[in-house]
């Protein structure tokens, strides 16, 4: 037997372990590149939610309200400049309304 019958007969089993083998690489870093970028998607949606809260809680101190009726102006304003990142984060009624009292918190 020589080496030419040798490598012909297991090319096809070797060929097929390389395709598995790679077809696993490419699933996880497919995987691995997913949660990297996920995150660093989600911190930037967060980023762009506080903001524009913090945005609209300083014009609605501008425009001298205070309470309840300045945490509405702030969520409204983050609702009309970055609704994709209140929709990707899943961002409550309530949960946007406690955000924006709690930043108005900070700004005394």
């Amino acid at each position: 037997m020589d080496l030419n019958t040798v490598i012909a007969a297991i090319a096809p089993q070797l060929l097929t372990a390389i395709g598995a083998l790679l077809t696993v690489l490419i699933g996880w870093a497919a995987d691995t590149a997913r949660r990297r970028w996920g995150i660093q998607i989600e911190q930037a949606h967060r980023e762009a939610l506080h903001s524009a809260i913090m945005t609209g809680i300083k014009l609605a101190l501008q425009r001298g309200m205070s309470g309840p009726q300045a945490a509405e102006l702030a969520v409204g304003y983050a609702r009309a400049s970055v609704p994709d990142a209140i929709a990707a984060l899943g961002a409550r009624d309530d949960v946007l309304a406690n955000l924006a009292r709690a930043k108005m918190g900070d700004m005394r």
